[in-house]
């Protein structure tokens, strides 16, 4: 790798944002005066499109993109073997292995697609951001607090088009459960209850560090670590299981509730609240190493605009009962006049279920098949008519590549997905204090720390520093 080209690139985008407020309200006050600006696009052009992250979601990410038509003109991943296939499929496609050098060579792409380990997804895409290329970032958007802020602020300076791949946002189910819910047929919302069967990988609750191993060669392991504190490669981290460390990923938490916890988001019009609290009320397995194997947190919304008071609490993990053996799962209490055979949500593995002043609706991961429960009240009960717009075949990869040719937003841009991520990276900060915090929606800070702007951000490896 050349280390000068590095770290040209990385001090250029530095000097770039270095005077960006972290601050929604100072932002939209302020001109863009990016030096950088995306480079116009016709409506019938195809865009160059690279990837960043190139195996495992990142061949499914770069793949849909191909299959709408665009150009993949470079793939990125620092894994070759497990970006084998990608190569295979997209011969065309120049190959690197640093993201950095990859957008200072070619000058051409126009959007990115981010696929990687929650850890890196921030500086991946800052740094595409701030060369003037549009993003389009798996979920959760970023590993902490401050970086999704940042994202959404550096998403708006440089006037591109964002996504964050909680392909859901896109589908008829959430948007027919929000013109439920508003039409008021279960009345005021009061709790929310949301669950998963995560984790489904190994280590979760795991307290001892893991042995060190020699990295295979096809893998450049400080590539992979990113801006992430050194330690050891071992099999258990890469490629898969990183989502049960608190340095590399976000948990079941992280993994999931950009999906199932969108439609309380969104419907609930969770976004607009100036302030919220969460706690962690049960957990299983806690340590400082990984995150616990079950969990049960519970977040507490004031009133918002013509909206009540909400809580919403979020159940993840399962486990195998020692007397009995069998699997046992953390979930909410079935509600009396709910038979116990009625499925609520995706049946044990993902669902949510909405305690109205008047009765109760339920929904799959994606907020898909929204119906009332009892499921016997669905038999007179006439859908709402359609007032939020459908994304044609409800696909998120044309929904962004639309948006990075034309002036409409993609759905779940950085304006939406960049404070929703804060709230769901929220609750695993509790779960990393193990306080009840009280977040300031509207300044980013938490407001009952004595450091308030820290506590949402990390420390970073030299050379791969963010200004967050």
């Amino acid at each position: 790798m050349d280390s000068k080209k590095v770290s040209r690139i990385t001090r250029r985008a530095f000097l770039a944002v270095s005077t960006t407020a972290v601050s929604f309200s100072a932002v939209a006050q302020t001109p863009n005066t990016a030096k950088v600006v995306p480079r116009k696009i016709s409506p019938n052009e195809k865009l160059n499109v690279a990837a960043i992250g190139a195996g495992g979601k990142g061949l499914s990410d770069i793949m849909n993109c191909h299959k709408l038509g665009h150009n993949v003109v470079a793939l990125c991943d620092v894994d070759w073997k497990r970006a084998e296939e990608a190569f295979y499929r997209l011969p065309n496609a120049k190959k690197y292995k640093d993201y950095r050098n990859m957008l200072e060579e070619m000058k051409e792409i126009d959007a990115v697609t981010v696929s990687t380990p929650d850890h890196s997804h921030a500086h991946a895409a800052y740094t595409a951001m701030k060369l003037g290329k549009h993003v389009y970032v798996q979920k959760p958007l970023t590993h902490t607090i401050a970086e999704a802020r940042l994202l959404t602020l550096t998403a708006r300076e440089m006037g591109v088009a964002t996504q964050m791949g909680n392909q859901g946002h896109c589908g008829d189910g959430v948007r027919q459960l929000c013109e439920m819910i508003w039409s008021g047929v279960i009345g005021q919302v009061k709790e929310v209850h949301i669950w998963t069967h995560r984790p489904v990988w190994d280590n979760q609750g795991r307290t001892e560090p893991l042995p060190p191993e020699v990295a295979p060669e096809e893998i450049d392991w400080d590539r992979w670590l990113n801006g992430a504190p050194y330690m050891p490669y071992n099999h258990k981290l890469a490629p898969h299981d990183w989502r049960a460390w608190q340095l590399y990923g976000s948990g079941s938490l992280g993994d999931m509730a950009c999906h199932i916890m969108d439609p309380a988001y969104w419907a609930l019009k969770l976004y607009e609240a100036t302030e919220f609290s969460v706690e962690v009320i049960w957990e299983k397995g806690k340590n400082d190493l990984t995150f616990p194997v079950a969990t049960t947190i519970k977040y507490s919304f004031p009133a918002r605009g013509n909206m009540g008071p909400v809580d919403v609490y979020w159940y993840d993990g399962h486990w195998k009962d020692e007397s009995t053996g069998e699997e046992v799962y953390n979930r909410p209490k079935r509600p009396e006049g709910i038979p116990e055979n009625e499925v609520l949500g995706d049946d044990n593995k993902n669902g949510s279920l909405f305690i109205g002043e008047e009765g109760m609706l339920t929904a799959g991961e994606y907020g898909g098949e929204p119906r009332l429960v009892p499921s016997s009240l669905m038999k007179d009960y006439t859908i709402p008519p359609q007032t939020i717009e459908r994304i044609p075949d409800e696909n998120p990869y044309y929904d962004w590549l639309r948006a990075c040719k034309e002036s409409k937003p993609a759905c779940s841009n950085f304006d939406y997905s960049g404070p929703f991520t804060e709230m769901v990276q929220f609750g695993n900060l509790a779960i990393k204090t193990g306080k009840k915090l009280i977040w300031d929606n509207i300044n980013g800070v938490v407001k009952n720390v004595s450091n308030p702007k820290e506590i949402i951000t990390k420390e970073y490896r030299k050379g791969w520093e963010l200004p967050c």
